[in-house]
């Protein structure tokens, strides 16, 4: 009896714990009548996750050597899986050698405890595509895993996804010292074809949970054009045996309704990235991201534990990040955009932020990265023919107004940080270009330097407490409407 009573208090005990961890945090210090409305947060996620049959990939006479190549074996399991009204897709403990999967209605492909599922460093075992890639449509090779055009499907277990991408990160550096060179910074990265990890796109109602992914060649993980997503206990290492550029942890690319949670995340790009396409391409698919939920997740090396941008041309917007924490990460929250972008980013939301040593607490640029975000056409390729990609990204926004992205309604609250290098740094583009209504709320930094705040409108900075290593304080400069309660001990 006094066991079954343990058991039972033991229960309410856990359930009361995740209850309170995936409570929405209560945004009721936000000034007048702009009170939010977060309930969409209860309604994101994938509402089916796949179940029945079981088949064994041994039976279709998969290899657990990690030298023989068994794509098509694995594939025939998925496939036969799928037809018989779908099920679970299961492995042998051991080392499987494969190029691209993909997964279809109906499967979950799991990748149990004891598996590790190897991408092949052949380019040529990954088919190529129309997709979308760093906010533009254009052909690139499949992921290791794909599921595409698919409902109801999921990728599982406590195994590993190991891309062995550095064969990829060592082809990007040797093509950027050449392409800089001839003053084509702005195309190297999409020139140099590398392969994502997993790719979702145009689906719905997937779920990735708890596997292992690393050295990706290129992101990790996209959801592109998808809805009712969710990634559950991912764990993400890009930073194993070299720099990978651009392996980017979680990218949410023009899609809806998508739950992040319990997620673990350490790479050499944006850990968690919300997107939605770049420049005139993103500007005529503009397809927003929006109500997105990320809780419960763990960044490490990164460029910032949530970032929105810089690829805004289809809008941002209804963002909720809370019960976070950042190790090293360039910055706890990132919007980043540049004057051909266009969109908005607006309602993100983010609360319950544990901070350090990072970069920053807050960095917002709409004119970030000028190298990289400008595209301009060498005079030695004038008149010649050029890749159709290129084009697309030489195609100006016109008029140019069109490009200006916006960033509003941005609230950022109970945020604790240590051995940060700055607190903030905060910039519009002009007087009529300006960052609005951003609010820092009950924020406590430790910080090197205090950073700067320029071209905002109604920016307001309640309850922050700041330790100041050089004994700077913010820089304001061209503001107009800004409230500020700050404390420098």
């Amino acid at each position: 009896m006094k066991k079954s009573f343990l058991v039972s208090l033991l229960a309410i005990l856990v359930t009361g714990c995740l209850a309170q961890d995936k409570a929405i945090p209560s945004f009721s210090w936000i000034r007048g009548n702009e009170k939010p409305d977060l309930s969409w947060a209860l309604k994101v996620g994938a509402k089916t996750y796949p179940t029945f049959n079981v088949f064994k990939v041994k039976d279709y006479q998969a290899v657990n050597d990690g030298k023989t190549i068994c794509t098509k074996q694995i594939q025939n399991a998925i496939d036969a899986c799928s037809s018989a009204g779908g099920g679970t897709v299961t492995f042998e403990p051991g080392n499987y050698l494969t190029g691209a999967l993909f997964i279809k209605k109906g499967v979950n492909l799991c990748i149990g405890k004891g598996v590790t599922l190897m991408g092949s460093t052949d380019i040529n075992d990954y088919p190529e595509f129309k997709s979308r890639i760093a906010g533009i449509e254009m052909i690139w090779p499949a992921a290791v895993i794909n599921v595409i055009d698919q409902k109801n499907a999921a990728i599982s277990g406590e195994g590993t996804l190991d891309c062995q991408g550095k064969v990829f990160w060592d082809k990007y550096w040797e093509m950027r010292k050449e392409y800089e060179k001839e003053g084509l910074r702005w195309i190297v990265d999409y020139d140099c074809k590398r392969v994502r990890g997993i790719l979702i796109s145009n689906s719905s109602d997937v779920s990735l949970k708890n596997i292992h992914v690393m050295r990706t060649g290129f992101w990790a993980v996209q959801v592109l054009y998808s809805s009712y997503c969710t990634i559950n206990g991912i764990n993400i290492n890009n930073n194993i045996g070299g720099h990978g550029p651009s392996t980017d942890g979680i990218d949410i690319d023009s899609s809806t309704k998508i739950l992040i949670e319990n997620c673990d995340i350490d790479c050499n790009d944006d850990n968690i990235c919300i997107k939605s396409g770049r420049d005139a391409d993103g500007l005529r698919v503009n397809r927003p991201t929006e109500y997105v939920v990320i809780r419960n997740c763990i960044t490490r090396k990164g460029a910032g534990l949530i970032t929105c941008g810089s690829e805004t041309s289809g809008s941002i917007r209804n963002i909720l990040a809370y019960n976070m924490q950042a190790y090293g990460t360039s910055s706890a929250l990132r919007i980043k955009s540049a004057m051909n972008r266009g969109g908005t980013v607006e309602n993100i939301f983010m609360s319950h932020v544990k901070a350090d040593s990072v970069g920053s607490v807050l960095a917002a640029d709409l004119n970030w990265n000028p190298s990289y975000s400008y595209s301009a056409l060498p005079e030695k390729y004038i008149g010649k023919e050029i890749p159709e990609h290129w084009k697309i990204m030489l195609t100006p926004v016109i008029p140019a107004e069109k490009g200006y992205p916006h960033f509003k309604n941005v609230y950022l609250s109970d945020v604790k940080a240590q051995n940060a290098r700055q607190f903030i740094s905060a910039s519009g583009w002009n007087d009529s270009l300006r960052l609005e209504n951003f609010h820092l709320y009950n924020i406590k930094a430790n910080v090197s330097e205090a950073g700067k705040v320029t071209f905002t409108d109604h920016f307001y900075l309640s309850k922050i407490r700041l330790k100041v290593a050089n004994k700077s304080k913010i820089e304001f400069k061209k503001n107009t409407n800004i409230q500020k309660d700050i404390q420098y001990e």
